[in-house]
């Protein structure tokens, strides 16, 4: 099932009176339960699509229906409401608050997505995600004691722990070395699956394609292909 429709979606920057034309009319449509990755050389438009797609810059033309609404239309307040509850995010680098402990990450993030999980609650709801990555024995830890692998699983708890419906992930492998690559990339394609969330991943490593169930690659703003 279609969770998340592109339809003509269109980026154009001017400078001055000349104007460059990013995104040629894209048209894709994500699924639940899978991990949909967009690869192309660089200046490909694939990480301006996922930005656009995340609600993090607007389309200049086209739809992007998330739940039967046109994200395009919408009010940057909607948006942003959006992003903050039912969007999750993960990069290249962990981006972790370095004066917070594990858990208090995990707990920033239900206050900041303004999540109903109560107060008392919040310990339990977090102690299963931190096991569901495999992190639950480092919760008092603080970023600074963190390996870049372990770095980028609490990013990952962070990105789901308010149960996002759509996971945007852009080149989340980039920092770290194969062994932890396939680790990451396993443990995406595991919670995207068990959880029934929507992936959108950019990646340069051919390596991590065998992960996805979509793979699209785009060129020049278009998308050319997709298996």
């Amino acid at each position: 099932m279609a969770m998340f429709t592109m339809d003509g979606v269109r980026k154009t920057f001017s400078s001055g009176e000349v104007k460059e034309e990013i995104l040629k009319g894209i048209n894709l449509s994500l699924r639940e339960g899978e991990i949909t990755a967009l690869v192309g050389v660089s200046g490909s438009g694939k990480s301006t699509l996922l930005t656009i797609a995340a609600g993090l810059q607007p389309a200049s033309g086209g739809q992007i229906i998330f739940e039967g609404n046109n994200m395009i239309t919408m009010s940057p307040e909607q948006v942003r409401k959006i992003r903050a509850s039912k969007f999750g995010f993960v990069f290249q680098f962990a981006h972790l608050v370095p004066f917070l402990t594990v858990e208090e990450q995990l707990i920033l993030m239900l206050d900041v997505s303004g999540s109903k999980v109560k107060k008392k609650e919040q310990k339990i709801e977090i102690d299963k995600i931190l096991k569901l990555v495999g992190m639950e024995h480092r919760k008092n830890a603080y970023p600074s004691s963190l390996s870049g692998g372990e770095k980028q699983r609490v990013a990952i708890a962070r990105a789901i722990i308010h149960k996002p419906k759509v996971l945007f992930a852009d080149e989340p492998t980039a920092s770290l070395d194969s062994r932890r690559s396939k680790d990451i990339m396993i443990l995406i394609r595991d919670l995207t699956r068990t959880l029934n969330i929507t992936t959108l991943m950019v990646t340069h490593d051919e390596e991590m394609l065998s992960y996805a169930d979509q793979i699209v690659k785009m060129s020049d703003g278009f998308v050319m292909k997709s298996d």
